[in-house]
């Protein structure tokens, strides 16, 4: 009889120990189910917000697109990832920062188009300088550097924007020398290429966050 009772107790001892241990399993599944649920949460709503983001770029492209179709149609500025490219060709003279006549009504054509399309949003210009790879001391003594003469091509054209109508809240100056090539300096065409000014509009700086770039900078012009 106290056998029986031995036996039964370790049986019940045994049951109790295999809920326990089956309670444990179940919880633990139970966690892992969650943390699987809220990892597919999370990247179900990354996706959305890069969905969102893309919906908005693609937005925007076509919005800057249709405010400049004429001056796109005619070959003489170039849209790229939001950058309004303009050929230092046509606005300079080879090392100079003295703006050409054609390149000044080029300038005055976008104050419009450009105006209208950052009426509707908060943002800004950044008028940005580049040069090739060629030491501009040996070419032209007025720039100290390839810095220097990007720079002041920048705040030419800075300039000139705003004397054709350009707020001048709406408008900042970058240099960025021979960096950021467009396409490698192997020969005079590719340098050509490289030689250039770009306008690109950029969220306006707060006290949390600037535009992202980081060129040398530059004093706004007056």
């Amino acid at each position: 009889m106290l056998e029986q009772e031995g036996d039964s107790d370790a049986t019940s001892a045994t049951w109790i120990s295999f809920a326990d241990l089956m309670t444990g399993l179940l919880g633990a599944f139970v966690l892992l189910l969650v943390g699987v649920m809220a990892a597919q949460l999370d990247m179900a709503s990354q996706l959305e917000d890069e969905v969102q983001k893309r919906q908005i770029s693609e937005q925007k492209r076509i919005s800057l697109e249709n405010a400049l179709a004429v001056p796109l149609a005619s070959g003489r500025i170039t849209l790229n990832n939001g950058r309004i490219g303009i050929s230092g060709k046509l606005l300079f003279e080879l090392n100079s920062d003295k703006l050409e006549p054609e390149g000044r009504q080029l300038l005055k054509s976008l104050v419009q188009p450009l105006r209208s399309y950052l009426q509707s949003r908060d943002e800004m210009l950044m008028v940005s300088g580049f040069t090739d790879d060629q030491a501009v001391g040996s070419r032209n003594r007025q720039f100290q550097d390839n810095w220097e003469l990007s720079a002041q091509r920048a705040l030419t054209v800075t300039r000139t924007l705003i004397e054709e109508g350009m707020p001048s809240s709406l408008l900042f100056a970058a240099a960025f020398g021979q960096e950021q090539a467009l396409v490698p300096n192997t020969n005079d065409k590719a340098r050509a290429q490289n030689r250039r000014v770009e306008i690109a509009p950029v969220p306006k700086a707060t006290n949390s966050a600037s535009p992202s770039a980081t060129p040398a900078p530059i004093a706004k012009p007056a």
